[in-house]
Parts: C-alpha cells; structure tokens; sequence
C-alpha cells in the first residue's frame, strides 16, 4: 500500500485531441508526473504549437497528425508508437467534438456521421488499437472522456448525448473484455469545463448563469478538476477500479 502512488514515471502515454484544451491540460500533468506522452489530433498546426508551448515550460512530449475516426491513420498511429516506445500504458481517449443541432430528428445524416465517428467511432477504433500494445505491457489504463450529457439531455447536443452515452457503455463493456488481461478502463464524465471547446457556453454570461444556477457548487469545471480524476484512473491507486465513471460536476447530478 505504501509504494502506491500517482507516480508515472516510465510509463507510455497517449492522449487524443491534446493538442489544446483539456487533452492539453492532461498531457501536460502526465509529463510532469514522468510519463513518456505522445498526443495526436486532426491539424498539425495546433500539434506544432502544443510542442512549442510545453518545451518553452520544461515539459517534452511528441506528437502524431492523425485523425482518430479514421482506422487507417489509428493504424499510423499505433506503429509510431510502437517504434517509439514498444509499449502504452496509459491511453486517454480525449477527443470531442460537437456541433450544435435544434434537433436529432431534424439533424442532416452527414452531421449525425460526423459526431458520432468522432466521439464513439473513434474511442472505439484508439481503444481497439491499443489492446495489442497494453497487452504486450502486461497492463494498461484506458480513460475515456465523457460527459455529463452521455445521462442528461441537452437541447442542441442530442448527437453529442447519445455518442457519450455510447462512449460510456463501451467503457463498461470493453472493462469486462479486457479485465483478465490486466487492463482497466474507466471513463470521466465532466459538467462544462472551461476550455475552447465549451466557449459558447461560458462565455455568455447569461448562459453561464443558467448553468451555474443548477451546479451545488456554484461554477462550471475548471481542466484541473478533471485533470485529478484522469491522473487517479491512470495510476495505480486505482488498479482495481474499472468499468466505472466519475463524474465530475460539483454536484450537478447528485
């Protein structure tokens, strides 16, 4: 029990989408705590200023272009992480995306695509691609992005709640599959976080009262208070938890 601890030194670690926002923010907090982190998002771009940003503060990650709804280049991927380190321990599956839609019924077939191959699809095919190299390993830690969304309806993100809804079934699914294998997977369900991707949310302040006024405790998330829960799942304090999700809302669905 005393050797227990939020300690990653060594370990190999992805993060989807962590180029800028939360995946940013929980990258960033995997390389201080030692882990070797590679992030991968759609534009290399924003990879490029990721790096930038990390290495002027002392923190050294790599990262892959890839766009993770995509099977052939998840494929890419996983052999630049294979060369790279041999191995991966830690996967967080962090990319999100949603377009605002006055209703599901009403939503074009394209869009519908588009959501749920980002949110789902793309958990699914990074997940998949992972096993093999966890495996190897002899263990591994899968962390899947929620959000409070995937229990409660919202108006304008229907897609987006049954794609959530679907990522967090999948988590329970995929914890019974692979639980012989020493592979634990669990799932973080936030309330609005303040990042880029949430920005029409929070910054009208109308709107944030509205959301504010149904959080106990008083104000939207900020990425460290999701952070601290992703830095839990991926070590080994929480070898024996799986299959579960933690939300994270201050006390919005209690």
């Amino acid at each position: 029990m005393s050797e227990m601890s939020l300690d990653l030194t060594g370990k190999a670690a992805l993060v989807t989408g962590g180029s800028r926002g939360l995946g940013k923010a929980i990258a960033t907090a995997m390389a201080v705590k030692g882990a070797h982190v590679v992030i991968c998002g759609r534009k290399q771009d924003n990879l490029d200023q990721a790096i930038a940003d990390l290495s002027q503060k002392g923190v050294d990650i790599s990262a892959f272009r890839a766009n993770v709804g995509s099977s052939n280049e998840v494929d890419l991927l996983f052999q630049f992480i294979e060369e790279r380190f041999g191995r991966l321990d830690i996967l967080v599956n962090n990319v999100g995306m949603n377009i605002l839609t006055p209703s599901v019924a009403m939503a074009d077939e394209g869009l519908w695509d588009k959501i749920i191959a980002t949110n789902l699809k793309g958990t699914f095919l990074v997940s998949a691609g992972a096993v093999p190299l966890m495996r190897k390993a002899g263990r591994g830690k899968i962390i899947n992005i929620s959000s409070i969304a995937a229990r409660k309806a919202s108006m304008g993100m229907g897609i987006y709640c049954v794609a959530k809804a679907g990522v967090e079934m999948l988590t329970r699914v995929l914890a019974v599959e692979l639980a012989q294998d020493h592979i634990t997977v669990n799932a973080v369900a936030p309330c609005v976080v303040r990042t880029q991707f949430s920005q029409p949310f929070w910054s009208n302040e109308s709107l944030l009262n509205q959301i504010t006024a149904n959080i106990p405790m008083g104000r939207i998330a900020e990425p460290v208070d999701v952070v601290g829960a992703v830095l839990f799942l991926a070590s080994d304090l929480s070898d024996f938890v799986t299959g579960e999700v933690i939300t994270v809302d201050g006390g919005s669905m209690a």
